[in-house]
């Protein structure tokens, strides 16, 4: 078997500066320090990627479900005016859902991620507070994520004012958009799109079945040792679902028994990432069901690059290059009716 590639120097240097000295033993102390290492790399990163404004609000409560917290971010008519001025031309609505595993993230943590798709692809950006785990374990993560969208695709001429709607994630976020994009199928109402970046696509087994993860290279080649690793997926997949669930289509989309129909994706992976073969052979499920799909691997980075643009010029143009992916499948999709 071929040697894997060097990690990109920028983003080891950082890994080796920002990873505590050892493993969180609480989900409290996880999530602090999600919170601080991406605190840490949004202050790195390039300034003029600011949109126009950022409005905290929530999709309201009903009879059957608590209100769920949201962060909209509108673009600038010219990023780089001296004046900030909203941009109410119509443009697309991204519904984003974070990474962290289910356990950990939150608005805050992933702003600079909203922010990037916001300036780069020109879209209006709804961050998604979804329930996490452990105190609220699957499915309601996904029911948070699939009502967030219906709420938004409801108002798609205050949010956004085209017809385009997209879902986005990383890491489990991309998970929960790929979810939802098959559950928008299901209910006739198709997507426009999905940006699927390093996702989690097949957790049945939660990675501790050795005939499942045989399977998927990433899982056991030497991918476990740049950041997220294979034990850590371990974790947070018994974190947030029960083993006979684990193959559920709304927490495993690779498991859905036909992906016809669904969004156009794009799909991007990172070479040193415990994720990147699920990540790939999703793509490969996709395009197999006539799916329109740009796919790319980074090979020189891990999981998690996309927070790192300020932090690496590799990182920073792999995140770029998603942006244009997703304007390119909206672009050539925009005039074809939906499946």
């Amino acid at each position: 078997m071929s040697e894997l590639p060097q990690l990109d120097a920028d983003v080891a240097k950082w890994l080796l500066k920002i990873l505590p000295d050892r493993d969180p033993a609480t989900v409290d102390e996880a999530r602090q320090a999600s919170r601080t290492s991406n605190a840490a790399a949004l202050e790195l990163m390039d300034p003029t990627l600011m949109p126009a404004s950022e409005e905290d609000t929530e999709v309201p409560a009903d009879a059957d479900s608590a209100a769920i917290p949201i962060r909209v971010l509108r673009p600038a008519v010219d990023p780089d005016a001296a004046q900030r001025v909203v941009d109410r031309t119509p443009m697309a609505t991204i519904v984003y859902f974070h990474g962290g595993g289910w356990v950990v993230g939150d608005l805050d943590t992933h702003l600079g991620h909203a922010r990037r798709i916001c300036t780069q692809a020109h879209a209006v950006v709804v961050s998604v507070d979804y329930r996490r785990a452990p105190e609220h374990r699957f499915p309601a993560a996904f029911d948070d994520a699939v009502r967030a969208t219906g709420w938004v695709a409801q108002r798609l001429a205050e949010f956004g004012g085209n017809d385009q709607l997209v879902v986005a994630g990383d890491s489990a976020g991309g998970q929960l958009a790929a979810s939802v994009a098959i559950a928008r199928r299901d209910a006739g109402q198709p997507l426009s799109g999905q940006l699927l970046l390093y996702p989690v696509t097949d957790v049945a087994g939660r990675y501790t079945d050795e005939q499942i993860n045989a399977g998927y290279m990433s899982r056991w080649a030497s991918n476990s040792r740049f950041g997220l690793t294979l034990e850590g997926m371990i974790n947070f997949a018994e974190t947030y679902v029960n083993a006979e669930d684990a193959a559920d289509w709304r927490v495993s989309p690779k498991r859905a028994a036909d992906l016809h129909g669904v969004a156009p994706a794009v799909i991007h992976t990172s070479t040193l990432d415990v994720l990147r073969t699920e990540g790939n052979f999703y793509g490969d499920d996709l395009r197999a069901a006539g799916v329109d799909v740009i796919s790319r691997e980074h090979p020189s980075l891990n999981h998690s690059y996309f927070g790192m643009g300020g932090v690496s010029a590799v990182a920073d143009a792999a995140a770029a290059q998603a942006a244009e992916d997703l304007l390119e499948v909206l672009g050539r999709n925009a005039a074809r009716p939906p499946t």
